[in-house]
């Protein structure tokens, strides 16, 4: 058994802390009710409430697949390239 100590990568990267973030932002806009609990301003006759939801899958898809390719890269540089 050698004494030399064995070198782990960091749990917490500063990659995988954008991941957290791309994948937390969704939750809190949306878990913050107050925020958009109204009406105006309207976008095309469909209430603020309404398309504020909405414009949040389109953002939502974007930042999971954001936080997607960072893992990939994360990984990547991790395993040194072999996947």
């Amino acid at each position: 058994m050698s004494d030399t100590p064995e070198v782990r990568d960091p749990v917490v990267t500063p990659a995988r802390v954008a991941i957290a973030v791309c994948l937390l932002a969704p939750f809190v806009a949306l878990l913050w009710v107050g925020s958009y609990a109204k009406t105006d301003p309207a976008f095309i006759g469909i209430p603020f409430f309404y398309w504020y939801q909405m414009l949040w899958v389109l953002v939502s898809t974007a930042l999971t697949m954001t936080a997607y390719k960072l893992w990939q890269r994360d990984q990547r540089a991790h395993h040194g390239g072999n996947r």
